[in-house]
């Protein structure tokens, strides 16, 4: 699949707002991939990534990114973290890398690690039916599985495409979405298919996995990630998303303004809520709560790099249940050697190397988080801002992202970036 921002208009909006990407396999074009790499002399180490990429992500910002946060590790123990934004986004805040972020879809990976923690302790199992925990609820219950639901193969329509949601969506909403609630607005719609049949993201199945964690082990999500995920981890600026509020410094996100819209995008959804100023709308504090299970958790860069070595090492689950979670299945059946999705987490093969991880987009917030199979090397890139994508992108933006993205990938195995990607 292309990157998120390089998409064109064959989803709505919404479905576009938590939807895959699979962006790091898609942002090497077969030129780059060809392409020389960067003279060994230019390769000195940290000091020369880091100039690398703060140009590269200095170059997105002009281009059109209110924001942009990128940190790298190649596992050598010297981080890389920069932080650059646009001039007129200082009067907001000052960004920084560690502040928090809205991770979207992230959240897919931290969901389905509790789903198999408790898997590993013989509460559930991946065969299990979801009409066992939710019965009734779910059409054709019976035969789509929870492994089906946390890796997209359960055919249930996503409930980011109903018209019900995008009030929230736009800021304009703040009603408490729970996931029985999300749950139901996505079952309303008939599935795509037979279980197990075909390959589509679907929030709804996470939906109805947030509602089969809560009913089995009669604890809420946030309360679930708080206490199996991010406190034995010592995440601090981890946590599932109740409402609009932050918890610590956090970066702003933005979107156009009606006016500075790109063409493309229906007029539904060119009225973001919001303070508006430069041409955008701040939707910083906008309730991320319809994201549900599929897309509530707010984090920052180190913190998830903690996760993802965390969980690839095997300190999250035992090797059974991370064998479960590497299992995939195509995203795209005419590519069955192509990108694949596991248990909460994608995979892709690109010119300097194999990565894993997830991405993930809300209004004013884009963002993407990467490993390798150990978790010995981790990677983020945020934006901070999501520019509706789907629906127009900006070619200055793309091909900015797009280089940013493959320097980032290359530097986090430790490979030379492709020259057509250093060139931007």
């Amino acid at each position: 699949m292309r990157p998120r921002w390089l998409r064109t208009r064959t989803r709505t909006l919404a479905a576009s707002a938590l939807a895959v990407s699979l962006v790091v396999a898609a942002s090497f074009p077969a030129a780059a991939a060809a392409a020389p790499s960067v003279p060994s002399a230019a390769w000195s180490g940290t000091e020369a990534q880091r100039a690398q990429l703060q140009q590269l992500a200095r170059k997105l910002v002009e281009a059109g990114a209110p924001g942009v946060i990128v940190r790298v590790d190649d596992g050598r123990g010297r981080p890389v973290e920069i932080a650059e934004q646009a001039t007129w986004t200082r009067r907001d805040h000052l960004l920084k890398a560690g502040d928090e972020f809205r991770m979207g879809s992230n959240t897919k990976t931290m969901v389905a690690t509790l789903v198999l923690q408790l898997v590993a302790e013989g509460k559930l199992a991946l065969t299990d039916p979801v009409e066992k925990w939710l019965p009734g609820k779910v059409p054709n219950g019976k035969a789509i599985t929870l492994r089906m639901l946390l890796n997209h193969t359960g055919g249930l329509s996503d409930y980011t495409r109903d018209a019900a949601i995008r009030p929230a969506m736009l800021g304009k909403d703040r009603r408490r979405w729970t996931s029985a609630k999300l749950l139901a607005v996505g079952v309303k719609h008939d599935p795509l298919f037979a279980p197990g049949m075909k390959w589509s993201y679907s929030n709804t199945g996470y939906a109805a996995i947030g509602a089969v964690l809560e009913r089995v082990t009669g604890t809420g999500l946030a309360e679930l990630v708080r206490d199996r995920i991010a406190r034995p981890l010592n995440l601090k600026h981890t946590y599932y998303a109740m409402d609009a509020t932050w918890r610590g410094p956090h970066a702003h996100g933005y979107e156009p303004d009606a006016a500075h819209m790109p063409p493309g995008v229906p007029a539904e959804f060119r009225h973001v809520a919001g303070a508006r100023h430069h041409g955008h709308v701040d939707v910083s504090d906008n309730d991320p709560g319809w994201g549900g299970a599929a897309g509530a958790v707010v984090s920052t860069t180190q913190d998830w790099s903690r996760f993802s070595t965390a969980l690839m090492s095997g300190k999250l689950l035992p090797a059974a249940q991370m064998a479960q979670m590497r299992t995939t299945v195509p995203v795209d059946a005419r590519q069955p050697d192509g990108p694949g999705y596991g248990l909460g987490i994608q995979t892709g093969a690109t010119p300097c190397g194999t990565f894993w991880g997830h991405d993930g987009g809300m209004p004013g917030y884009l963002t993407t988080n990467l490993t390798d199979r150990t978790g010995s090397r981790t990677a983020t890139v945020l934006i901070s801002a999501e520019f509706w994508a789907e629906f127009e992108a900006d070619p200055k933006i793309a091909k900015a992202a797009q280089a940013l993205q493959t320097a980032v990938t290359c530097t986090m195995f430790g490979k030379p970036v492709p020259t057509a990607a250093h060139a931007g």
